[in-house]
């Protein structure tokens, strides 16, 4: 799973999730990406699994790049615990997203099989997502 090696501190606010992306919305590395239309936190497991579902169904094929990473602390408190006695510990790492950020890319395999990879991908996510490819994109 992903998360820092280390961070200035354990505990963080929950903050907002308004406006888009600017930063990180053009495919830049690979030739089709998976861009988010709607704002939302990626934990660390289910970018795990959008990596394992895209190198499984490209068979190992081609490259894929990872272009978000979960750097925010999300604590909870326990179960049945009453209010007071300050935050809870740091349970999980969540990647913040805003629409129009490229999550996901790939390249070095057919059109055909990338928009497959990359729609089995999107089944594991939270958000509504889309396809893109490179402008100068000459399959």
């Amino acid at each position: 799973m992903l998360m820092p090696k280390r961070v200035k501190f354990r505990k963080a606010q929950r903050g907002r999730r308004k406006g888009k992306s600017y930063r990180g919305a053009s495919v830049a590395f690979g030739d089709f990406g998976l861009k988010t239309l709607e704002p939302a936190w990626i934990t660390s497991r289910q970018i795990e699994s959008c990596r394992v579902a895209l190198s499984r169904s490209m068979k190992r094929d081609g490259k894929v790049w990872i272009r978000i990473f979960p750097d925010k602390p999300v604590s909870k408190k326990p179960l049945e615990t009453r209010m007071g006695k300050g935050k809870g510990a740091p349970e999980f790492w969540v990647a913040v997203v805003k629409p129009g950020r490229i999550m996901f890319e790939v390249s070095g395999v057919s059109k055909e099989l990338a928009h497959h990879a990359l729609k089995l991908c999107s089944y594991k996510l939270p958000v509504k997502t889309k396809i893109v490819q490179r402008p100068d994109y000459e399959g």
